[in-house]
């Protein structure tokens, strides 16, 4: 069974920058399309961003231009490096398969966008 654990989050201002990582673990390595969900207050959870194997990597409307995903399969691990970040990305990001979450979900980590 894979686990996720996500971690990187925090209190950032507008405009500011985070760096999210996903390390996976357990038995198996994860193959296949990798990607960066949110939940935030009240709403339910969205693919915002999504890399393959191959590196060709997907981006919801609403982060375009200002995320990028990456992974290192070395490591085992994917990463979300986030800039401009406004107010509406505040939320719990998890990183699952993409973009049907197969695995059980990690505990996520928080990020929240406030002056």
């Amino acid at each position: 069974q894979v686990q996720l654990v996500e971690s990187g989050g925090g209190l950032v201002q507008p405009g500011g920058s985070l760096r999210l990582s996903c390390a996976q673990s357990g038995r198996t390595v994860v193959f296949g399309t990798l990607g960066w969900f949110r939940q935030a207050p009240g709403k339910q959870r969205e693919l915002v961003a999504s890399v393959t194997s191959a590196g060709v990597t997907t981006y919801a409307d609403s982060v375009k231009g200002r995320f990028t995903v990456s992974r290192d399969s070395a490591k085992n691990t994917v990463y979300l490096q986030m800039n401009r970040l406004q107010p509406e990305d505040t939320g719990v990001y998890y990183c699952n398969r993409a973009p049907t979450a197969t695995y059980n979900w990690g505990q996520g980590t928080q990020v929240t966008v406030s002056s």
